[in-house]
């Protein structure tokens, strides 16, 4: 359970930093906690169980393009949590570079609040 929550509210910080961060992706005025959490739980489903199935559907353009395909399915799961959520992306190519920033992002606070594995 901790696990769960620790990933939930990394989530939502890193979909909230994006949001500050990069303007083709924003969360909609009057937008509040509730909602940040509800983006980041769709955001962590959606990376749960849609993900993989995009990930081996797409597998030989994924290796024909050395992994870079993999960006272009964060950019669809990014437009997915849009369409639950309050969370704004403009278009495909918002989206494409949200993703890009968010897997930074994801990066550095995994790198920062995950705990280290023996």
């Amino acid at each position: 359970m901790r696990g769960f929550l620790l990933r939930l509210l990394l989530n939502t910080l890193a979909l909230w930093l994006v949001a500050q961060l990069y303007g083709g992706v924003y969360f909609a005025p009057g937008s509040g906690l509730g909602d940040y959490l509800l983006a980041g739980l769709i955001f962590g489903i959606a990376n749960a169980i849609v993900r993989p199935i995009l990930l081996l559907l797409t597998l030989p353009i994924n290796l024909l393009s050395l992994g870079l395909f993999t960006l272009v399915i964060n950019a669809v799961i990014l437009i997915l949590v849009s369409f639950f959520t309050s969370l704004e992306v403009r278009g495909f190519g918002g989206a494409f570079i949200g993703a890009i920033v968010l897997s930074i992002i994801g990066f550095v606070l995994n790198l920062l609040f995950e705990p280290r594995r023996r």
